[in-house]
């Protein structure tokens, strides 16, 4: 496989050159099953799990029998805790249950990489060399978006630590989401159409999930 390169630019939107894209994140095969795999262990983990409802033996009432046996032309009921009786218990309802599941580390790590491949196929991939703002402004960066064509796509802002002032300007835009890159999954790239990255947050993905 060839060298995978990026586009790099500034934020005023003029492209500086390419970037080098390691292989072994953006020139891997594919897996559609491990990307499936990937986001469904993301989704799960995200629920709570707490929803709950009362089975017959946990709502009010029971005792005696609401009703005779026979003659009242009504089906026979033995207590009005029963599914069946208005106010009676839920059968087979939801109790709080744990949704996580587990998914061994190499195939965390090669679903990642089908979807940064993915992603660098698509010619999805930005590097901007530097972002940085003197206070949080949303119009500075919408303007760095714009600048860049990136303003009607979902885009994935990766860097390589937490600026505030970078990510406050980043939180109010539609179709921007900012990640720090040891924290990248699977799930957000394949949420979103367009990855820009920091030079320092590529620097930053080399170091964690390059071996």
């Amino acid at each position: 496989m060839g060298t995978i390169n990026a586009r790099v630019c500034n934020p005023d939107g003029i492209e500086k050159g390419s970037a080098s894209l390691p292989e072994e994140l953006f020139g891997q095969q594919v897996h559609e099953h491990l990307l499936y795999l990937s986001v469904k262990r993301h989704l799960g983990n995200q629920r709570q799990g707490t929803a709950k409802v009362k089975h017959k033996g946990e709502v009010s009432g029971g005792g005696r029998k609401p009703f005779r046996q026979k003659g009242t032309g009504r089906a026979r009921q033995g207590s009005n805790t029963s599914p069946l009786m208005p106010g009676g218990g839920r059968a087979f309802g939801p109790v709080p249950r744990d949704y996580r599941t587990e998914l061994p580390k190499r195939q965390r790590r090669a679903a990642l990489a089908s979807a940064l491949s993915q992603k660098a196929a698509d010619n999805a991939v930005t590097v901007l060399d530097s972002l940085s703002f003197a206070a949080p402004k949303t119009r500075d960066m919408a303007g760095v978006l714009q600048r860049l064509g990136l303003s009607d796509k979902r885009t994935l802002l990766v860097l390589d630590q937490a600026d505030v002032n970078v990510v406050k300007s980043c939180r109010n835009l539609r179709n921007l989401r900012t990640t720090l890159a040891h924290q990248l999954n699977a799930y957000d790239l394949l949420d979103c159409d367009a990855l820009l990255l920091t030079s320092a947050g590529l620097e930053r993905m080399k170091e964690v999930f390059v071996r």
